[in-house]
């Protein structure tokens, strides 16, 4: 998936030596003896970015600007899909961002879905767009992330995202390794993954995500790509699935929304003196 394969990128970018720790991070001390890690919640760290995202948004608001837009774009019944997007948009509401779904077909077109998109790109009232993945077989995944306008996706997935993040320039930032580093970040363990690091009390950041049958309930649950229980007894500290990155990765969602509603606000503001310098009417 291709948020994955944004982590070992957006990783080499951010953790270097002479990072260090905002004013709100936590020390967290490493004993000598010790026994289970110590599990870090990402519903817990979820829940203070969101709060602090609802801050941004009700001060936004009471500034005068039109409250943050979030459209997304649904796809076909994959059941995983409809509770991922049913979370964002749960997480949209409580932090005070307005919020649509937009179903379609799994049968559309890749034609019909970019026309879409394009219509999105044009829309004033959007200020984020995203495509849940995955998308049925006949669709072009790159295209469609490609489609979507740089300043309104807030999946972090354009090309042009991805080339600025890189190249160390203002981007907006893939969600789910913005998560991870976020998690890194505010549990002070700043340059985390060292050349001598071992496995022995060593931080791991479960980004895995699979349905499986529990064999005691014969029901589906979820699980990470880390034998949770296993690795729990061995590391420093590890985060669950579910209740780890996942919850993050939908909080981070939320303030890219704010940041591409401020953003395309201020794209507005500089556009509307070359327009009257040009002699153009503007609404």
């Amino acid at each position: 998936m291709a948020v994955l394969s944004l982590v070992a990128t957006f990783a080499a970018r951010l953790l270097r030596p002479a990072q260090s720790c905002r004013p709100h991070c936590r020390s967290l001390h490493l004993s000598a003896v010790r026994g289970e890690a110590i599990v870090i919640s990402g519903k817990k760290l979820a829940q203070e970015i969101k709060q602090e995202v609802r801050q941004e948004v009700e001060q936004w608001v009471a500034s005068g600007n039109k409250r943050p837009y979030l459209s997304v774009v649904l796809v076909g019944e994959n059941p995983a899909s409809h509770s991922y997007v049913l979370n964002k948009t749960k997480a949209a509401a409580d932090v005070g961002i307005t919020s649509e779904t937009i179903l379609k077909p799994a049968s559309i077109s890749e034609e019909e879905l970019l026309n879409l998109i394009s219509k999105l790109n044009n829309n004033d009232k959007v200020d984020g767009l995203l495509v849940q993945l995955p998308l049925p077989e006949h669709i072009d995944e790159r295209k469609v992330c490609n489609a979507v306008s740089p300043e309104k996706d807030v999946d972090g997935f354009h090309v042009i995202n991805v080339g600025r993040m890189c190249l160390d320039q203002y981007s907006m930032l893939p969600a789910t390794p913005w998560g991870v580093w976020e998690i890194i970040k505010r549990t002070g363990i700043p340059n985390l993954i060292t050349a001598d690091m071992i496995k022995e009390g060593a931080a791991v950041i479960d980004v895995g995500i699979n349905r499986v049958q529990d064999p005691i309930t014969a029901k589906p649950k979820l699980v990470g790509d880390v034998d949770f229980e296993g690795v729990r007894k061995k590391a420093g500290y590890i985060t669950p699935v579910p209740g780890g990155v996942g919850p993050m990765t939908v909080a981070m969602l939320m303030k890219n929304t704010v940041i591409a509603a401020k953003k395309l606000l201020r794209l507005e503001e500089r556009d509307v003196p070359k327009s009257k310098e040009l002699g153009v009417a503007s609404n």
